[in-house]
């Protein structure tokens, strides 16, 4: 299995590029959205997670079932898996035109946010940082969106809570290592995303 290997890019980029199928409960998930668009980048981010993991393993993405469960909302929801390969992790987001996800071995979580146009309520950014934070770099709409996406990526990881936001502080400047994980950071222009790994991780972007 090789290290961890990141692919992300706009929507209708990664509709047009990645083939395969849905299973039928990610098909039923997909049609509960009222919006087209939140349609495509569902299904985008679901696609593009099976190239993700068939790049690490060396398989055709075709072979590869993803699986979910949550105890509270069943199938369909909670962390990710690949039923073929249940020692792979796998994460994947998706936020309005733009998708991306990750594979690899041990721990892997990565998330993407829109910078919005607009000020950030100020709700939002005391729960997004830590005291120590807000002290750091105040309400800087861009840096906030980063720790946000950094947290979201821990959580998918397994290693916060959305209620630890505001007591968890994540150092500025990471330089692509943080206590033992791999840090890889990239922006698409308003879109920033994160993905943390327990190793190197590659970034395949999809469109360019």
């Amino acid at each position: 299995m090789r290290d961890s290997i990141v692919m992300a890019g706009r929507t209708e980029a990664v509709l047009a590029a990645v083939t395969g199928a849905l299973t039928g409960t990610e098909r039923e998930r997909a049609r509960s959205f009222v919006h087209d668009r939140d349609r495509d980048d569902f299904t985008a981010a679901h696609l593009l997670v099976r190239e993700c993991a068939a790049a690490c393993l060396g398989r055709p993405a075709r072979e590869l079932t993803l699986v979910q469960h949550c105890d509270e909302h069943g199938p369909g929801h909670g962390r990710p898996s690949i039923a073929e390969a249940p020692g792979l992790a796998v994460s994947l987001s998706h936020t309005r035109g733009y998708v991306c996800a990750v594979a690899g071995p041990g721990r892997v979580g990565v998330d993407a946010e829109h910078v919005p146009d607009r000020p950030l309520e100020r709700t939002l950014v005391e729960f997004a940082l830590s005291p120590a934070e807000l002290a750091r770099f105040g309400d800087g709409k861009t840096r906030v969106i980063r720790q946000w996406v950094r947290k979201e990526a821990l959580v998918k990881r397994g290693e916060l809570k959305l209620d630890d936001f505001p007591v968890t502080d994540v150092p500025d400047e990471l330089d692509g290592e943080w206590r033992g994980r791999r840090l890889l950071e990239w922006t698409a222009g308003n879109v920033v995303a994160a993905a943390i790994t327990d190793h190197p991780a590659e970034l395949r972007r999809i469109g360019g």
